[in-house]
């Protein structure tokens, strides 16, 4: 036996089936596919360029950024998705004491890298109707994040409770992991100025169909930035790749096709949640792109189980003893979502 070896439970994510005849909703990807200026400077990319480093900075991508959102260019961190910027702040800001907070049910990563790195930590258990309390998160702690929309649960928590979240916990860093935010709710953006503890965390992979290339950023005070930026210096500087960088930014560029496409996915939501609940099933109210949803007449597993075998995957949750008897169910196309429903309204027969 080898002397210091770490021991830890890894986070475990959906599965990644290879058949291309499926209807793949269980991993809250995009339906729908990158726009026309992402597969333009993709056919433009020169394979010659790979000879050479990435950036250090993401320049062209955090300008791009900052003309979307409105902030300076020295706001913005960008990594090999939101899960690396997500560890990065993980290693900056949470160094204390006392236990950092998050929800009992949120993403599982966050309970990973607490274990990972050391950082004292505690679950909190949301209330009985899936949503985050806010009074439990105005006591001591080494900090705070939180998932807003939550997942897996897909519930918004709204700005002026997050703000009374930011008010009673001044000397940590609050982190809002904002994944889910264009499909549903109001971020946090407008705080950042109120609030030098806030960090803002997003993602290609959910609202720019980009799951597949690995970009994510955080947005934050320059002086937390630079911290989290010597942090990454500290660990892989060239952690994006130029590939990512210019599709990235051509993404950004063309962000009014990307708002088209999570609206066309948000009302594809709330029609499927209302189908599911005419069914009987009891669907938890989501602003993301996906459903949180406890069959009627029919157990989880055994709904997993037939729509797999029909080439309808989602995610099942058999060790999570809260939601055990939930699916989480991706929205996929109209048509993809159409045939899901129709499948289940067979089996629940």
């Amino acid at each position: 036996m080898i002397r210091g070896l770490r021991q830890i439970e890894p986070y475990r994510a959906g599965a990644q089936p290879r058949q291309l005849d499926i209807i793949k909703l269980n991993t809250n990807e995009n339906a729908y596919g990158a726009s026309s200026k992402v597969k333009e400077a993709l056919a433009g990319f020169s394979a010659d360029q790979l000879r050479r480093y990435s950036s250090l900075d993401q320049d062209s991508l955090r300008q791009a950024l900052s003309r979307q959102l409105g902030v300076d260019a020295s706001q913005l961190i960008i990594g090999n998705g939101s899960d690396d910027i997500l560890s990065i702040a993980f290693l900056t800001f949470f160094n204390n004491p006392e236990p950092i907070l998050f929800p009992d049910l949120t993403y599982g990563f966050y309970k990973v890298w607490a274990d990972l790195y050391q950082i004292p930590y505690q679950e909190v258990p949301l209330a009985a109707d899936f949503t985050i309390k806010t009074e439990d998160y105005q006591r001591p702690n080494g900090g705070i994040i939180l998932t807003n929309p939550n997942a897996p649960t897909g519930i918004y928590k709204p700005l002026a409770e997050i703000e009374d979240i930011l008010k009673s916990n001044r000397d940590v860093a609050v982190i809002v992991d904002e994944a889910y935010i264009n499909f549903g709710g109001q971020t946090a953006l407008s705080l950042l100025e109120k609030y030098d503890h806030l960090v803002l965390v997003r993602t290609f992979s959910k609202d720019a169909s980009l799951a597949g290339l690995r970009v994510g950023y955080a947005v934050a005070s320059p002086r937390l930035i630079a911290s989290m930026n010597a942090v990454k210096h500290s660990i892989n500087p060239y952690s994006v790749d130029l590939l990512a960088e210019r599709l990235a930014t051509a993404a950004v560029e063309d962000w009014e096709h990307y708002e088209r496409n999570c609206r066309r996915i948000a009302e594809t939501r709330d029609w499927f949640r209302q189908a599911l609940i005419e069914l009987g099933f009891m669907v938890l109210p989501s602003a993301t792109n996906f459903v949180l949803a406890k069959p009627q007449g029919i157990s989880s597993r055994s709904l997993f189980e037939k729509l797999e075998a029909r080439g309808i995957f989602v995610r099942y949750f058999p060790n999570v003893k809260r939601i055990e008897d939930f699916l989480r169910i991706s929205i996929g196309s109209r048509e993809e979502m159409e045939e899901c429903l129709n499948a289940i309204k067979e089996f629940v027969k």
